[in-house]
């Protein structure tokens, strides 16, 4: 049934959508293992990814204000370098966010466990076979709940987004009340260095807990006034969840018993491994720990049930690429839901529950996952200022030309800091998908770029992912410890600056935009006179 998305969300909702995303299941995580790696200096980490992901949303910001489009994050680097590129992205987005709805219900689940231990194995942190079906039962919940349309998504979200903040900010509240500044000295500031501070923000899941820009620019379509709602939204609720993580973590450190810190900061993350509910029982505080659970099945309840919104709307924008996925390009016209590709991410989000994983098992290469496909981002908006120089940009970032490079290359830091072993086989991975799409070519319409166009449009791509892999086997971070601080970060730097400027050449002629979407538009009774005027005359 090919209907037409509708626009129900408000700004209100967009930011509540935003912040949702943010706020799962890693705020209920991350911060023990933060401390472990950086010591009290882990609330440094936090500001370094909020001041990154803010760089990264203003370009966001400018291309979702632009060109909002269901699933855009996917579909921009079609625009601008071709259904190669696109692909390529378009694979490791849904790979991520289809895990990150699986690790949103296993957090459910191991927080669950406080009150129901039959729910996880004793001694690990794997279900039990009653476990994993409460964990299907949840996916099937969030299925059930998008597929009956965007507006039953958006109550739903609004009305547990007010619950689920109040605790937070509780915990905040209540920490700072145990607060012991001693903590931040026993041990020195930063008993792990500058190692220990750039290695939290990957594998610690500061990061991670930071990537929920994509929902709000995947909703564009279903946005009202998307022009002006998406820039607000998205740098709105980067500062807000900045300001809330740099005092979770303050207040975690500064609340911990100070004789726990005897043996150092090392194995904090044993001693607190679900770090707020642990610490309310070890300061008597039962209250909490239980208030603490409850939004620990609210929180990453509410997150998974946005990513199984979201993932189905990228789906709908791979298949609108039109190069795998075909079938999924369709809306239901009554319930203005991509229903084909909701029930796919279904499936393929209960596959991610089947090797029975932890919570801390997948953060890192998801978050690895997830920051390449932000990184298309800079690219893109780049080249689009130059190849489709006629689309109108409501919101224009002043100075793309440091803006856009500067954050890929913040973008290039993270996967850096992932580690060897994880950027190893992510980014090889991106290599086995380039040779099968290569293989595939016969198949895979050309959207008017030849093949050799293609190609060309994405050799910048593979020289950066091998230029990544050198650098991360010879760096410190998991590799033969070769180039040392600050030549990796450096190295890391260079690799990433060459390859935005090779990305801004081999960008297609001109740009590729989906106008069958943009007369859907002006058939809307969203569009005056005026805006189809300017639209056909473009």
């Amino acid at each position: 049934m090919n209907g037409k998305f509708k626009r129900e969300i408000s700004l209100l909702d967009l930011f509540l959508i935003g912040l949702g995303a943010i706020f799962g299941s890693a705020w209920l995580f991350a911060v023990s293992n933060v401390a472990s790696m950086a010591g009290p200096a882990g609330w440094i980490s936090w500001l370094i990814a909020g001041l990154i992901i803010l760089v990264l949303g203003i370009v966001y910001a400018e291309l979702g204000s632009s060109l909002p489009r269901a699933g855009g994050i996917i579909r921009y680097p079609v625009y601008s370098h071709g259904p190669l590129v696109g692909y390529m992205i378009s694979f490791i987005t849904i790979i991520a966010y289809t895990s990150l709805i699986a690790l949103e219900v296993v957090a459910v689940r191991q927080y669950a466990t406080f009150w129901w231990p039959s729910l996880t194995i004793e001694g690990s942190d794997s279900p039990t076979l009653f476990g994993w079906f409460v964990q299907f039962i949840l996916l099937a919940a969030f299925f059930f709940l998008n597929y009956r349309g965007i507006k039953a998504f958006v109550k739903f979200n609004t009305l547990l987004s007010f619950v689920k903040y109040i605790v937070p900010i509780l915990i905040i509240v209540i920490l700072f009340m145990h607060f012991n500044e001693a903590n931040f000295t026993i041990h020195g500031f930063a008993p792990f260095g500058s190692f220990g501070i750039q290695s939290a923000i990957s594998a610690g899941g500061v990061i991670f807990a930071y990537l929920g820009l994509h929902p709000i620019v995947a909703a564009a379509s279903e946005v009202k006034n998307p022009k002006k709602t998406i820039p607000v939204a998205l740098i709105l609720t980067i500062i807000v969840s900045t300001v809330i993580y740099l005092l979770l973590q303050l207040s975690f450190i500064g609340s911990i018993p100070t004789n726990m810190l005897t043996n150092g900061w090392g194995d904090i993350h044993q001693e607190f491994s679900l770090p707020f509910k642990d610490i309310a029982i070890i300061l008597g505080l039962g209250w909490l720990a239980n208030l603490v659970a409850l939004d620990a099945i609210i929180s990453p309840g509410g997150n998974g049930n946005i990513y199984m919104s979201t993932t189905s709307r990228l789906i709908y924008a791979w298949a609108k690429n039109r190069t795998f996925f075909k079938k999924f390009a369709s809306i239901n016209n009554k319930t203005g839901v991509p229903q084909a590709s909701l029930f796919l991410t279904f499936i393929m989000s209960v596959f991610w529950t089947l090797p029975f994983p932890s919570w801390n098992t997948l953060v890192n290469v998801c978050s690895v996952a997830l920051i390449l496909s932000y990184a298309i981002a800079p690219v893109s908006a780049g080249a689009l200022r130059k190849n489709a120089k006629h689309v109108e940009r409501p919101y224009r970032v002043r100075g793309m030309k440091m803006v856009a490079p500067l954050a890929f290359i913040f973008a290039a830091f993270i996967v850096y800091w992932a580690g060897w072993k994880t950027v190893s086989w992510i980014l090889g991975v991106q290599f086995l998908m380039f040779l099968f799409y290569c293989a595939s070519k016969k198949k895979v319409p050309v959207q008017d770029v030849s093949f050799k166009q293609q190609v060309k449009s994405v050799w910048w791509m593979l020289g950066f992912y091998l230029g990544m892999m050198i650098v991360s086997y010879l760096g410190s971070f998991g590799g033969i410890g070769l180039l040392k601080n600050p030549y990796d970060l450096v190295s890391v730097g260079a690799i990433a600056l060459l390859s935005f400027i090779w990305s801004q050449y081999t960008a297609l002629p001109k740009a590729i935009i989906d106008y069958d979407e943009v007369e859907e538009e002006m058939n809307s009774d969203q569009m005056n006179i005026a805006d189809r005027n300017r639209k056909i005359g473009s």
